[in-house]
């Protein structure tokens, strides 16, 4: 061999190391690793290090199309009072007690007394309850992530939430649209374990004539909220529940928040027993959309209110994992 063919040779073979390792088509990079829910989830839509999640569609614009919804005047409160006796999943608990009657003994020329309460309980995740983006999160990598991919290693104390504590989810004031799912499947109220389907959901929005826009906050009415303080069991055993299509089917509205006259807004038992509460996943986790739970709808559905202007501001509980309350609906 010529030291000429030698060099052409050369060059030829560097070349075509060099193509092989810069220059030609690759197969695609490897997909994203998947997590116990799915593809990675964070950054959210608004940014790497937003604590709000979905309550950043709560806008002016929301306020005032809100307003326009208010023609009669008629609040309706949408909260279950907080007594002893109510149902309480697990092991939570919840107790109010007045410590002294009266509390404040008389004082003064005028002879003032006072009473003063004692509460004891995961007030925020008993009766009514707003479930915080600190609430659910997904074990992973030895760690427990939550929404935007934070790492509750990081943020989580025994005094509270650094990161997405409720304090941060602000008020509602926005358009309300409830969905009586009950009706429409001509039931006083959906069996435990019944699961409910997008079709239900459309056949629940066609019927109630409206629409659902972004920023909007959802109520479904299964009915199951007739068992409360009534049969506590019955209540407590299962429930029905929106499934994980109807779900990614609500996310896909951009709806800011979604409430049920049930404990948990999904079905229980879960479709699939080994993904129990996915749907919480689903919605708080990867798409930051608020959770409202044992909401009392007896009167928006006596009524046949089907749109309004819905009413809620968490307690600034700082670090807490949700909030009490009474939400209103007003006409």
């Amino acid at each position: 061999m010529s030291r000429s063919t030698f060099f052409v040779l050369a060059i030829i073979a560097a070349a075509s190391f060099f193509m092989s390792a810069h220059g030609q088509p690759k197969d695609k990079p490897p997909a994203e690793p998947e997590t116990p829910i799915g593809p990675k989830w964070w950054p959210s839509e608004w940014g790497a290090d937003d604590q709000r999640g979905a309550a950043n569609r709560q806008t002016p614009e929301k306020v005032l199309e809100a307003k326009d919804l208010i023609t009669a005047g008629k609040v309706y409160q949408l909260g279950r009072p907080y007594e002893s006796g109510m149902p309480i999943p697990g092991k939570r608990h919840f107790s109010l007690t007045i410590p002294g009657l009266p509390t404040g003994k008389p004082s003064g020329k005028n002879q003032i007394v006072h009473n003063d309460e004692l509460i004891s309980g995961e007030i925020g995740q008993v009766g009514t309850q707003f479930d915080g983006l600190g609430h659910v999160g997904v074990h992973m990598g030895g760690d427990d992530v939550f929404y935007n991919g934070f790492k509750l290693s990081e943020f989580g104390t025994s005094y509270g939430l650094e990161k997405l504590g409720v304090e941060r989810a602000g008020p509602f004031f926005t358009r309300g649209v409830l969905l009586d799912v009950a009706a429409v499947k001509e039931e006083r109220s959906l069996p435990a374990g019944y699961v409910i389907t997008v079709e239900d959901l459309e056949k629940a929005l066609a019927a109630a004539k409206a629409t659902i826009k972004p920023g909007d906050v959802v109520l479904i009415n299964t009915g199951h909220g007739f068992w409360w303080m009534t049969d506590n069991k019955k209540f407590a055993d299962g429930e029905p529940g929106i499934g994980l299509a109807a779900a990614k089917w609500l996310t896909e509205k951009k709806v800011s928040m979604i409430g049920a006259d049930n404990w948990a807004l999904e079905v229980v038992p879960a479709e699939d027993p080994d993904r129990p509460f996915a749907c919480h996943q689903w919605l708080l986790v990867r798409n930051g959309i608020y959770i409202l739970e044992n909401l009392d709808l007896s009167e928006l559905v006596k009524d046949k209110v089907h749109q309004f202007a819905f009413v809620f501001s968490p307690l600034k509980l700082k670090g807490a994992t949700g909030s009490p309350g009474n939400p209103i609906a007003v006409r």
